[in-house]
């Protein structure tokens, strides 16, 4: 095992007793082979299956999973208009299980969210029948004040780049609090215990996974 398997592993497994103290189903898993056949494993024979805007998710080929085997899919990303994404959206609020990440996770347990829409943080805290997220270590924080940095420095200019947005983070590499229609820092989350009628699972990583 090499250092930085270690090191992540350490980091992990503090994150995992943080988080089931907090009242989350937490387990880790060193690789991202492991992580996506414990999330599928998750989810029941036609259970209707929403996906928020995670990168995450989609670097481990969990939607292209969950279509193979006949999922109904409320993932916003597959739509062609306006109205179908909101659709999407409103979906996912209502599945009967929820997958995403996190922008940052604190060693003893929150996790910390910004968004433009709110659909995604929205779907964690109430609705659907099961919430899980993918987390990978890289996203751990040793702090709130830490991760909070980590989410409004690191994950929205990475994310506002990704998805083409007219922010000046977009351009920079770094937030500028800006008033910009396209302001991806509009919605900001901190979950500091599993919330009371959420199922939650989280899924830790020893591997980098998304911004």
């Amino acid at each position: 095992m090499s250092v930085k398997s270690k090191f992540y592993e350490a980091r992990c497994q503090k994150a995992v007793k943080a988080l089931i103290k907090n009242g989350f189903d937490a387990i880790y898993v060193p690789t991202k082979e492991e992580a996506v056949k414990k999330a599928l494993d998750l989810v029941p024979p036609n259970a209707k299956v929403g996906v928020g805007g995670s990168v995450t998710i989609r670097e481990l080929g969990i939607v292209d999973e969950l279509k193979a085997r006949g999922h109904e899919l409320f993932d916003h990303y597959l739509a062609d208009t306006p109205d179908e994404k909101n659709r999407m959206r409103k979906g996912q609020l209502t599945c009967d299980v929820f997958f995403s990440s996190t922008n940052a996770l604190t060693l003893d347990g929150k996790l910390v969210n910004i968004d433009g829409t709110g659909n995604r943080v929205a779907s964690m805290i109430f609705g659907p029948g099961h919430v899980v997220l993918i987390v990978g270590a890289n996203k751990i924080t040793d702090d709130l004040q830490q991760a909070m940095i980590r989410a409004k420095h690191l994950a929205a200019p990475m994310n506002a780049m990704r998805l083409n947005l007219k922010t000046p983070c977009a351009t920079t590499g770094y937030c500028s609090d800006c008033n910009s229609e396209d302001r991806i820092c509009k919605v900001t989350t901190i979950i500091e215990y599993k919330p009371d009628l959420t199922n939650f699972t989280v899924i830790l990583v020893g591997e980098e996974i998304g911004y």
